[in-house]
């Protein structure tokens, strides 16, 4: 557990440098206010959500880029080893994955095979598709604690999930693909009134 905290954590001080870095070179103005995602929030989405389907909690401006918080949780395989391996890749967003509880075997990078782009926008993570893990790819075990790095173009597939696997999907978007002040229709009814001015 202090593995996850304090991996929010540097991924949160990674974005606030990169934010006062971004802001300092941008004329767009920069947010006045922080955005909460409670533990309300995220089990919301993990009871009310369609199985094994990632949900967008929210994508926030951040005055030059957007940053998009999503949670997954997917169930067991039914894969075998050496079975192929086929998962997504997204054009122009990275994603952070922070492991909250379980594991699995996640493949990542190397030469595509089958590569199909998706003819649908993704609200979750912008354009991208498909494809099958083929020569380079790289194939490790995660728990929970555990921090992946995944840049843009890059397949990302899961496999040999024994139990279940839920994570928190960190998405900074500096080309504004993903739609800034989205909110999932889940969690509209929960949010704060805003603060009258004085």
């Amino acid at each position: 557990m202090k593995k996850t905290i304090l991996g929010v954590l540097g991924v949160l001080l990674l974005c606030t440098f990169w934010q006062t870095v971004s802001f300092a070179q941008s004329s767009n103005p920069a947010p006045q206010i922080a955005f909460d995602i409670t533990k309300t929030d995220v089990d919301t989405l993990l009871k009310n959500a369609p199985p094994a389907v990632d949900q967008q909690l929210r994508v926030v401006d951040m005055g030059k880029y957007n940053l998009g918080v999503g949670i997954i949780h997917r169930g067991p395989t039914s894969d075998k080893p050496g079975d192929p391996i086929s998962g997504p890749y997204h054009d122009e967003t990275a994603e952070v994955y922070i492991i909250l509880s379980g594991g699995g075997t996640l493949t990542t990078g190397g030469t595509m095979t089958d590569k199909k782009p998706s003819p649908n926008y993704n609200i979750l993570n912008g354009p991208g598709g498909n494809g099958t893990a083929g020569p380079g790819a790289y194939s490790r075990k995660v728990s929970a604690g555990d921090i992946v790095l995944i840049p843009p173009g890059v397949l990302h597939a899961w496999s040999q999930i024994t139990d279940q696997v839920t994570y928190l999907s960190v998405r900074p978007d500096p080309d504004r693909v993903l739609p800034g002040g989205y909110v999932n229709p889940l969690l509209l009814k929960s949010l704060p009134p805003p603060v009258q001015a004085k």
